[in-house]
């Protein structure tokens, strides 16, 4: 299937792409449960995300025994493909199904690669947990959307790039959680956190424990903001002043209700220089947890084109 041309930042109301966001959103967390069944533990849960590929999502190589797997979401000819280094390989249709349909199959395609693999069958941080293999709600398949959502995504994921290229401390790569269905980029200061406090619904504490075990300043874009998603960054523990630190474009604000940042997507899509108004917005609210939480920005910034002259 040919790529979908509208604009280098895709228009995606989330009103009418609600459903198959919903359905791919329980498509990625089996996915990703699969990766967490076999790679060993990274950092804050780093070792179970996804990666923007130059076709869709993949989990990156997994290990397996003596060799490793891989598994991708390839939005432009929209097939589940599950690719092993013995060069075995399997795909699945992504069309219209139930969850518990691309669960079945899925799981058997892995079978039928001899890897043995056992999740915890039921998705984590959304409200309505029914376990995977009964889930006859969650239907839905757009590939027209779906396809738009991940150019957004490559779009998100270049410029989060480009941001996290200033920092030389602690980072995590830019990458796409499928718990809370967002990517995201998170530095973090060197310094120990306060056991978090909160949750997500169906999902253990402990699992945010290890997620906000460092002081952080953490930005990305979620799908679900807004008219058409929104980008934003918070910090954690949130330092004093936070809230009120000016941030640029005019068009972010703080929102009390989500204890963040946010910069609607739209707000980004019309600028006259997109890339220019996410950038503003990433650095000044990293400046705002940085500057109030007392980081050692020295030791932690530096020029991604310092040795440009050399290249």
């Amino acid at each position: 299937m040919a790529v979908i041309s509208d604009g280098v930042w895709p228009r995606l109301r989330v009103a009418d792409w609600t459903e198959t966001r919903d359905t791919l959103h329980m498509w990625t967390q089996i996915v990703g449960k699969i990766r967490l069944a076999h790679a060993p533990l990274v950092n804050h849960w780093w070792q179970v995300t996804f990666y923007v590929s130059p076709r869709g999502l993949t989990t990156s190589a997994i290990p397996y025994r003596s060799g490793v797997f891989d598994i991708e979401f390839d939005f432009l000819d929209h097939q589940l493909r599950i690719r092993g280094s013995d060069g075995a390989h399997r795909s699945v249709a992504l069309e219209p199904r139930p969850v518990a349909d691309f669960y079945r199959e899925t799981m058997r395609a892995l079978s039928e690669l001899g890897i043995e693999t056992k999740i915890q069958a039921s998705p984590n941080e959304v409200e309505l947990a029914i376990p995977f293999d009964e889930d006859q709600r969650h239907t839905s398949y757009d590939p027209r959307a779906a396809q738009l959502f991940w150019r957004q995504l490559l779009q998100a994921n270049r410029a989060l790039g480009e941001f996290r290229s200033y920092f030389v401390g602690k980072v995590s790569p830019v990458h796409f959680f499928w718990g809370g269905m967002d990517m995201a980029c998170t530095r973090f200061s060197g310094r120990a956190a306060p056991p978090y406090p909160g949750s997500a619904p169906n999902c253990g504490d402990w699992v945010m424990v290890e997620g906000y075990s460092r002081e952080l300043s953490s930005c990305g874009f979620w799908p679900g903001g807004g008219e058409e998603g929104a980008f934003y960054s918070y910090a954690y523990p949130e330092p004093g002043g936070f809230a009120g630190h000016p941030v640029t474009p005019a068009d972010a604000f703080y929102s009390s209700d989500f204890s963040q940042f946010l910069l609607p997507y739209e707000a980004v899509r019309t600028a006259a220089d997109p890339d220019r108004a996410l950038a503003g917005f990433l650095h000044t609210t990293y400046e705002a947890a940085a500057e109030h939480g007392g980081w050692d920005r020295a030791a932690l910034e530096e020029d991604p084109n310092r040795w440009r002259r050399y290249r």
